[in-house]
């Protein structure tokens, strides 16, 4: 079966990336031929490893001196990839051209749209005799309204919307109708850590010795690791403050952050307001990060939404227990409360600092929980996401007349109750008001002239 993904840019650094190199992975492992369509292409070399079996298709060469960069489409603004997307700066009328020409002449079994905007693409210009599958990297609440209104519209053609998180599918399946439409959740793949960049762990729940010092008992480093964007709904400013609390009872204890983004210099002068200069270190972009997560006993996040929570597994993936916000939607149905991790309500400093002491001052607790953590991270693996997706293309491909019938009812029930509407409105108007014919004579005295 011939698989394409269509994505943003491959060239990045990015969580979605992650994953869509991940699942593409696992698809080549069972002998599917799969490409990477990207829209963009800002760089010689992509930031991750690609496996050699995937073929990438860079559909806009934006690197600086690219023709593609001196044709006028470049310079237009785009006209198909909805405006309501907060990606619309990044694209042009020549992606439009370029997304349309590709998608027209593909000739792949299945194509899978992996951002709001590129999905529209995919509902417009996708080949109708391939499987057309959307992907929902974000929470439908992480919409605009506006660009709500476009999804709801064009979604409609697709073949299936596969969210993150059961609790994303459930508001997809409530707030959006999409007649003939699968809607289900698919967990992200979150693979076995390569060999090396656990190979300095000893034990769940600790990392190497000698790198921080002992943990609270003696068993690993002193250090909790958090990891993403530096951006405003991943909360690393909570994270700094409950760390300071953190320090007063355990100052050998370190906070390492891991990430780019807007935010750096922020955080950076409130580590100096709080003190913690010493104590807090914005360390930057690391891949793969599970390196750095073998140097730590614990990771944390304080974010006020994850559509999913890669980050999280991640860290289990290295037996360290995650004490994390119980955000929406996804740290609830990856982390259970006081085995595998810990959950705190969102935006409490003092309950997330509590959680961290918990655990940094109990070593047997916290081992434990790292352990429970690897283990229930196999929900993960591979294997069992890919049975899911390969089970879903068999069902999409038996269905599919009948759900095209599902549309075509859905669309006839609209438009009668659309008629319906409008008989309605007509009823509570009343007949048109004709105005009265005036007779001969009617002017003056307003006698009427007879005889």
């Amino acid at each position: 079966m011939k698989i394409v993904f269509l994505l943003h840019n491959v060239y990045a650094i990015g969580g979605t990336i992650r994953t869509t190199l991940n699942l593409a992975t696992a698809l080549a492992d069972r002998g599917h031929e799969v490409a990477i369509a990207s829209m963009t292409r800002h760089r010689d070399k992509p930031r991750f490893a690609i496996d050699p079996r995937i073929t990438v298709v860079p559909l806009v060469d934006d690197r600086q001196g690219s023709s593609d960069t001196l044709d006028p489409l470049h310079g237009e603004p785009a006209r198909d990839y909805p405006a309501a997307d907060k990606r619309r700066r990044s694209y042009s009328r020549l992606s439009d051209v370029r997304a349309r020409a590709y998608l027209g002449s593909c000739e792949a079994d299945v194509i899978i749209g992996t951002r709001p905007g590129l999905n529209v693409y995919l509902a417009r210009f996708g080949p109708r005799g391939a499987l057309r599958i959307a992907q929902e990297h974000l929470r439908h609440d992480a919409h605009s309204k506006r660009l709500r209104r476009v999804l709801a519209r064009e979604y409609r053609s697709l073949d299936a919307l596969v969210t993150t998180t059961e609790a994303d599918a459930e508001v997809y399946r409530t707030r959006m109708r999409l007649p003939g439409v699968r809607v289900l959740a698919v967990p992200n793949i979150v693979p076995e850590p390569a060999e090396g960049n656990l190979a300095s762990a000893t034990t769940p729940g600790g990392g190497p010795d000698g790198d921080g010092g002992d943990g609270g008992d003696g068993d690993g480093p002193k250090v909790v690791a958090a990891a993403g964007r530096l951006a405003p709904g991943k909360r690393f400013d909570l994270l700094i403050e409950a760390f300071a609390t953190v320090r007063e009872k355990h100052p050998d204890w370190t906070l390492r952050i891991y990430g780019g983004g807007r935010q750096k210099r922020a955080l950076r002068d409130l580590t100096g307001r709080l003190g913690l200069e010493d104590s807090v270190s914005l360390m930057g972009p690391r891949s793969p990060i599970e390196k750095e997560f073998a140097k730590a006993s614990l990771v944390a996040s304080a974010s006020d939404a994850e559509s999913f929570g890669m980050t999280l597994v991640e860290a289990m993936r290295c037996g360290l227990p995650v004490v994390s916000t119980d955000c929406p939607l996804g740290p609830g149905e990856i982390i259970q409360d006081g085995m595998n991790g810990r959950l705190v309500p969102t935006g409490d400093a003092d309950a997330l600092a509590s959680a961290m002491i918990e655990l940094i001052e109990n070593g047997e607790r916290r081992r434990g929980m790292g352990t429970a953590a690897r283990l229930s991270a196999h929900r993960f693996d591979p294997a069992p996401i890919l049975r899911r997706y390969e089970l879903l293309f068999s069902e999409l491909h038996a269905t599919r007349h009948q759900r095209a019938r599902q549309r075509a009812m859905a669309r006839l029930d609209e438009r009668v109750r659309a008629l319906v509407r409008r008989v309605r409105a007509a009823l509570r108007r009343g007949p048109p008001v004709r105005p009265r014919r005036r007779t001969r004579g009617s002017r003056g005295s307003g006698a009427p002239v007879t005889g």
